[in-house]
């Protein structure tokens, strides 16, 4: 749900009166990554809703993005640091204040920016609201002491877990042991590569946007840009969607000419995929708005389905040729690139979406026809909402089986296939040199056939 707030309290004067944020260069950008970190922060909106709404150039939209991003990606070492120089914590008059250090920080530390650049438009945007103005001497300090001893004060800040909350820590550590827990932790604190899907001939993209073929065939490329200034991205010639999350749609192998379900479809990237590859899709989500982000995509990529607005629980067409359920999840998979799901996310919300995956999967058996292929998925790292899926709905039914992977079924796949035939990708697979452009979307997928006749 988007947040609502009226103008930036960055862009505030005390006594009411507005201050030109524009008028400093920098500026701007600053005081919306300020607005963003405070809404994500304090009023739990997701990060691409809370950078929604400021009318930025480009270039500083790009400026305040990747400032939240790597906030929310480095939280936990900025808070430790920020600690050791605010023995008494942040004052309660002022919460903000956590969001114009957490800021300034960032761009000393993580970030290529001059630090008497940093210092200076942190202290501008704290003198322009009223909750901060009185703590502006305190930000100075603060930050000119970080930009002096930022190393000394990271030393002894776990490298990697520090920006990992506990509970997920703990939750890896069992599920994948220390090692990987800890492989997967590190990989989050990078900034991911773009990959997409394209039409045909990934190898000409990949020279054209200056990118590399991945083994499945996803493009990678490291310097983007802004996305719609791409090459190709106009015209339709591809859509953006990270490697992992293109894998469940190929495993419904040739689709060409089948009725194919896509339950939970938006934002439409394995619609996408399926239509490209010749399947009658019925792409069902309840939301509208992201329906309509699902159409404009199928629009600008030259691509067409049947699109439901409804309850994919209780949507009742069919019966299918295959149905691909890539089902509502906690998204701890994709945390690279939704750095906002590590303050979002609770351990309780887990057993609560597990409660509608089962529902969903469930119901999407009973979809597709007697012989059929139902693939289930979700980009989430938490066994309960994948492996232990499918172990409990084909204990409870006898007209469902396990169709496993095998080796060389499908290009690239390999090694993500589990003992069990089914398919667990990493944020720590595919190392390729430089963490930058290796790694991957958490993301489960298992196949499933509905049987001609239950067994006893």
């Amino acid at each position: 749900m988007k947040t609502p707030r009226s103008a930036p309290a960055s862009s505030r004067r005390p006594g009411g009166s507005p201050k030109p944020v524009a008028a400093t260069p920098g500026l701007s950008a600053r005081a919306v990554a300020v607005d963003a970190l405070e809404a994500v922060l304090r009023q739990g909106a997701a990060l691409e809703e809370a950078l929604d709404g400021p009318a930025l150039e480009p270039r500083d939209r790009a400026l305040a993005y990747r400032i939240v991003a790597t906030a929310l990606r480095r939280l936990g070492t900025l808070r430790a640091v920020l600690g050791k120089l605010m023995e008494r914590g942040f004052p309660k008059s002022a919460p903000r204040l956590e969001s114009v250090l957490l800021a300034g920080a960032t761009q000393i530390l993580f970030m290529d920016v001059p630090s008497h650049a940093a210092v200076g438009l942190s202290v501008d945007l704290a003198r322009a609201d009223r909750s901060t103005v009185g703590f502006a001497g305190l930000v100075n300090a603060v930050l000119r002491r970080l930009a002096r001893e930022g190393e000394a004060l990271m030393a002894g800040v776990d490298p990697d877990f520090a920006d990992t909350p506990d509970w997920l820590r703990q939750r890896w550590t069992k599920a994948y042991g220390a090692e990987t827990a800890r492989a997967m932790a590190a990989m989050h604190r990078v900034e991911p590569p773009l990959d997409i899907t394209v039409k045909a001939d990934p190898a000409d993209w990949a020279q054209k946007l200056s990118g590399e073929v991945l083994p499945t065939g996803t493009v990678r490329i490291l310097q983007a840009g802004p996305v719609r200034a791409l090459p190709g991205f106009a015209e339709g010639e591809w859509w953006v969607q990270d490697a992992a999350a293109a894998l469940p749609a190929r495993l419904l192998g040739k689709v060409d000419g089948l009725k194919v379900a896509d339950l939970c479809a938006a934002p439409g990237g394995k619609t996408a995929q399926l239509v490209a590859a010749g399947a009658q899709v019925t792409a069902v989500d309840r939301s509208g708005a992201r329906l309509t982000r699902l159409r404009d995509n199928l629009a600008r990529l030259g691509l067409s389905a049947t699109v439901v607005e409804g309850d994919a629980a209780t949507f009742a067409g069919g019966p299918f040729d295959a149905v691909l359920l890539d089902a509502p999840c906690s998204a701890t998979g994709t945390l690279r690139r939704h750095p906002d799901i590590a303050v979002s996310k609770r351990p309780a919300d887990i057993p609560t979406l597990a409660t509608l995956q089962a529902r969903l999967l469930d119901h999407a058996i009973d979809l597709v026809k007697p012989g059929g292929l139902v693939v289930y998925s979700t980009c989430s790292l938490e066994p309960e909402e994948g492996e232990a899926q499918v172990e409990r709905l084909l204990a409870a039914r006898t007209d469902v089986e396990r169709a496993p992977l095998g080796a060389g079924e499908v290009e690239g796949l390999d090694l993500f296939i589990t003992p069990q035939g089914d398919v667990r990708t990493l944020p720590s697979h595919w190392m390729r040199g430089e963490a930058e452009r290796s790694g991957l979307d958490g993301f489960y997928a298992a196949r499933l056939r509905r049987r001609a006749s239950p067994t006893a």
